[in-house]
């Protein structure tokens, strides 16, 4: 997989991306990841990306041209990949699992990152395929809801996590939060494990698992038992 990012802030991205599970991704060679400064595709020797809105108003635009530039530019080099365009606005579809793993299903994907005001309306109508928002909230701009989404993707490429399995039964998969974790000790400060988890019968330990899900969803994430369609007892 390749994800190119086109970003007025392309530092912004190193701290993440050349650490843990995204790290080792491309060392692997799963996931090549590019970030690049929309200034350098800009024709002016100031490099703006950016100008006051037409009908007046407070703030700026980012402008379409250099948008447009490097989006060709990196398609012109992406060795006859599809590629798909994202743009990071909060007037997106709100980020879940289920468009994080048709994400990651994707040979090749181009995120942009808007800034300021906003964002040419050209670039919505004729350049982005979906624009994709982490939620109902403003940020400075979009580098922060790209990382998001690259760590959400990355991680469910074939082969990048050690353990196939442990996908399975992360909260959400399954439309449901997931169930509470133990480690060791079996006591702690007077607090002890559940027995059934230390039992070893496989069987009692997926039921418990199953309810005590259903009961962290319940409290925390009743929306998700209504998307789903259970029943709440």
């Amino acid at each position: 997989m390749r994800i190119d990012i086109i970003s007025i802030f392309p530092g912004m991205f190193a701290a993440v991306l050349n650490e843990s599970i995204i790290k080792r991704a491309q060392a692997k060679g799963k996931v090549k990841l590019s970030v690049h400064n929309l200034r350098d595709y800009t024709r002016d020797k100031h490099k703006k990306v950016d100008d006051r809105p037409f009908g007046g108003g407070s703030g700026m635009v980012m402008t379409a041209e250099p948008i447009f530039n490097a989006v060709e530019r990196i398609r012109s080099q992406a060795a006859g990949r599809r590629s798909q365009v994202i743009l990071l606005s909060p007037q997106g579809k709100r980020l879940d699992q289920k468009i994080a793993k048709r994400l990651a299903r994707h040979k090749h994907l181009i995120l942009i990152c808007g800034h300021y005001e906003g964002i040419d309306e050209r670039v919505r109508q004729y350049l982005v395929d979906q624009e994709i928002s982490i939620g109902d909230y403003v940020l400075t701009g979009g580098e922060l809801p790209a990382m998001v989404l690259v760590d959400c993707m990355v991680r469910l490429i074939p082969g990048v996590l050690g353990d196939k399995n442990s996908l399975a039964d992360e909260s959400f998969e399954a439309g449901i939060l997931e169930y509470p974790q133990y480690s060791r000790p079996a006591v702690f400060r007077g607090r002890k494990v559940p027995a059934v988890l230390l039992s070893g019968n496989h069987k009692k330990i997926e039921a418990w698992r199953r309810l005590y899900a259903l009961k962290a969803t319940k409290k925390k994430r009743p929306d998700l038992l209504q998307k789903k369609g259970e029943i709440q007892r």
